[in-house]
């Protein structure tokens, strides 16, 4: 994937500094089981997904646009999806699946995801894309959505000829990322002190 300009894709760049810490993703990582092997493997994931990311796209927004409960999150005030804020958040979520693969999982990237929690919920949900659609999405459809985003995985992992073992470390380390990057997300949609 080419390195263009994303809209909305404030990575590095975000105003608000993340309320957790190195220490505390440690503790989390350590929560999810996620370990050394499982950055190696995740670098390798991205190696084998990078030039299937679109596909990828295609098999979860067709997931998304069969299940109008799930479109809802993207539709404008007369109940219609907004075809430009579906554009829109694809884009930003290509990036996501290279950045949860090769980032490192340092401050920067903790503080994007406070942003990315941020913006599904009503703190700055439409804000990025300056749209008018449902002011949140329901917290527990983000930790449903874990399922489909890793179940579909797989197929893409098993690609490139890597064996059944290799496929599965990748799958785990896949598992594992997304897990640990949806309960940072969680953060605005706790009460105070909850998290």
């Amino acid at each position: 994937m080419s390195m263009e300009k994303i809209s909305g894709y404030t990575y590095g760049e975000t105003e608000n500094r993340a309320p957790f810490n190195l220490e505390d993703l440690k503790l989390l990582k350590e929560a999810v089981m996620f370990a050394a092997e499982d950055e190696e493997y995740l670098q390798k994931a991205g190696e084998v997904l990078e030039d299937q990311v679109e596909e990828i796209l295609d098999t979860w927004y067709g997931f998304v646009g069969s299940h109008p409960h799930l479109l809802y999150y993207f539709t404008s005030p007369d109940g219609t999806p907004d075809e430009k804020y579906l554009a829109a958040v694809r884009k930003r979520f290509s990036r996501w699946i290279l950045d949860t693969c090769n980032r490192s999982y340092d401050q920067a990237w903790l503080d994007y995801q406070y942003e990315i929690g941020l913006r599904h919920h009503r703190t700055k949900k439409n804000r990025t894309d300056n749209v008018e659609s449902v002011p949140n999405i329901g917290y527990r459809y983000l930790v449903a959505f874990i399922y489909p985003i890793t179940a579909t995985m797989k197929p893409f992992l098993a690609r490139k000829g890597h064996t059944p073992e290799e496929v599965e470390k990748m799958y785990q380390a896949w598992f594992k990322a997304t897990t640990l990057q949806v309960a940072l997300w969680s953060y605005p949609y706790v009460k105070s002190g909850d998290f």
